[in-house]
């Protein structure tokens, strides 16, 4: 399992990142000009402490994979990101539109990528979880 949560908290870390070109790659200056100030910040903001999260979830799983696995603390810590990432699943199939990916070649294997880090992320929190 160690180097399940090496591998997860590394792809979270570049995940993070990748959130800083986000304003660029999808026009946020234009895009989200239309949106009141306060509308505009909160996506800002939001997306900033997201990435901080998800940056915090891939340092924790790099840094305390032992602790993670071996104590009833990190094991809980496990079930509330299992939690999280499903929940990211269900979205990435029940909330977004089809539209957004489907007949896009691109959006389409982004679409089954992310889809497949999320069932990755869920299923080893969960066997931590209940191992």
């Amino acid at each position: 399992m160690h180097i399940h949560l090496y591998i997860i908290g590394t792809l979270l870390i570049v995940l993070a990142l990748i959130h800083i070109g986000f304003p660029k790659y999808f026009n946020w200056n234009a895009e989200l000009n239309t949106l009141s100030l306060l509308n505009r910040q909160m996506m800002t903001v939001h997306t900033f402490f997201i990435a901080l999260t998800v940056f915090l979830m891939g340092l924790l799983c790099v840094t305390s994979a032992n602790e993670i696995i071996d104590t009833n603390l990190g094991r809980k810590i496990a079930l509330a990101f299992a939690i999280f990432w499903s929940i990211r699943l269900y979205i990435q199939f029940f909330i977004y539109s089809p539209k957004l990916w489907k007949g896009k070649k691109f959006e389409t294997s982004i679409h089954i990528l992310f889809s497949l880090f999320w069932f990755y992320f869920s299923l080893v929190f969960f066997i931590i979880y209940f191992k």
